[in-house]
């Protein structure tokens, strides 16, 4: 079996910048961290999928990078991978730990999407088999996007969740990140240098 953990990167992440961080050195770094704790896993390839010019610099060499326009449908994206299931993790989760990731990939064999919900609403990721499922039309960024797919699904056993974790959507959110976990060093060196 194939799987790919894909980190997606979209340009308005680097809204998240808090004061005197620049919103592009933001959005490299923790676009990194979140690629580096992916590149890790065991059993898994790493994907880069992006909306932003010049990330494949932040990957390792052989790693596939997917250019999307920022505002295209997961559907859509979901459908350009190429292994037997597949987790998109957005990039906006630098300190994610990576047991979150094998959660979701261990609850496929329950339900067709597995999210793993984000602390204020949407989703830091979520998993399926590929093809997707059909029925599915995932949004991570929509607030309660659990009750959408279970309500654009046949039946409520078709998501499940894993536990949940946050994301840097706002300046403030970078208070999140717990200075006691390992991971997403190259957000530390960049917050800790202002």
């Amino acid at each position: 079996m194939t799987r790919i953990a894909a980190v997606l990167v979209r340009q308005r992440m680097a809204q998240a910048a808090p004061p005197g961080v620049d919103p592009r050195g933001f959005l490299e770094a923790v676009a990194e961290d979140t690629y580096e704790m992916v590149a890790g896993l065991e059993l898994v390839t790493p994907v880069l999928i992006t909306s932003v010019p010049g990330l494949d610099e932040i990957v390792w060499p052989g790693t596939e990078v997917i250019t999307i326009k920022d505002d295209e449908p997961l559907k859509i994206t979901l459908a350009r991978l190429q292994a037997d299931q597949a987790a998109v993790i957005n990039a906006d989760a630098p300190d994610l730990p990576p047991l979150l990731i094998g959660k979701l990939f261990r609850e496929l064999g329950r339900a067709e999407i597995t999210i793993c919900p984000a602390e204020n609403g949407g989703a830091v990721a979520m998993a399926c088999a590929l093809p997707a499922p059909a029925w599915a039309d995932p949004d991570l960024d929509e607030e309660n996007v659990v009750a959408a797919l279970r309500a654009q699904a046949s039946g409520p056993r078709r998501v499940a969740t894993t536990p949940g974790w946050h994301r840097l959507r706002t300046r403030e959110d970078v208070q999140r990140l717990d200075p006691g976990l390992e991971g997403w060093d190259n957000t530390r060196a960049l917050l800790t240098a202002r």
